[in-house]
């Protein structure tokens, strides 16, 4: 028993799940503009999703506080270095355009990382602004990038997507604050610091709001699919209502995670 949990938080500190998240988000992407399975855009999506992650978890850690690194941190440090290769070789397998895109989303991940500027903390340390990088951040990965490499023209269609995306992670990001209220530092400014977890509970429902009735705006908008989304928003308010500071880590870090992946699997069998 001890043996699954230690490879079961090597699956999530390895940002192993995360990276499975965006991947689905992907999918889902490829789904509603009718493109067709492309798995070199696929793949670098969700490698590269390891390397972001555990460059951002893991760059402080190491570089910064200078602690001794533990047999799993060297196992990730090795599936990040396969990971790092993985994105080289997929990166070469996207158009020019693509590529050029991607170099910007990556840069905004290391700004959100590491200081650039003079007596600047990163990015992810300025107040109120991290909710909103992170947005950015899956919306480019995870819709226009597969956008751009299959050549959809940008239409109204586009835009509602990447609104309706950066809502979906808006909110999924907002029961990850309310979870780590007692351990983010005030000056922060999360959600939950500068308006209180009951408001940012309700913010989070009436985000939800849009995010559903978007889908009937797109022009291949299906009933099934709006079905699909419906459920979502219901499992999503479920695990907003139940959120708190006392939460175990699994709440935000498996169980929240999933959803994209559920999302992925309702569209993908039913």
């Amino acid at each position: 028993m001890k043996q699954l949990k230690q490879i079961f938080d090597f699956y999530l500190n390895s940002s192993i799940h995360v990276a499975l998240s965006c991947y689905a988000l992907v999918r889902i992407t490829f789904h509603v503009f009718h493109i067709q399975y492309d798995e070199p855009m696929a793949l670098f999506v969700f490698f590269g999703t390891i390397v972001g992650y555990n460059f951002v978890k893991y760059d402080a850690l190491v570089r910064v506080k200078k602690n001794p690194i533990g047999i799993q941190l060297k196992i990730i440090a090795v599936l990040s270095f396969i990971s790092v290769i993985l994105v080289g070789y997929y990166f070469f397998h996207l158009k020019k355009i693509t590529q050029i895109v991607s170099i910007g989303i990556f840069a905004i991940t290391a700004l959100y990382t590491l200081p650039f500027f003079p007596n600047r903390k990163n990015a992810r340390n300025w107040a109120g602004v991290k909710i909103y990088i992170v947005a950015i951040c899956w919306v480019g990965a995870t819709l226009v990038l597969p956008l751009i490499n299959a050549e959809i023209p940008v239409t109204t269609d586009f835009f509602i997507k990447c609104i309706q995306r950066f809502i979906l992670v808006f909110v999924l990001i907002l029961v990850f604050e309310i979870i780590d209220l007692a351990n983010d530092d005030p000056h922060l400014q999360t959600v939950p610091q500068t308006i209180g977890v009951k408001k940012t509970k309700l913010l989070g429902f009436l985000l939800l709001i849009p995010f559903w009735f978007l889908e009937i705006l797109i022009s291949t908008f299906n009933y099934r699919d709006a079905v699909i989304n419906l459920f979502m928003v219901v499992i999503l308010m479920l695990f907003i209502a139940f959120s708190n500071p006392e939460r175990p880590k699994y709440y935000t870090s498996f169980w929240v995670e999933s959803v994209p992946i559920l999302w992925w699997l309702m569209i993908v069998f039913l």
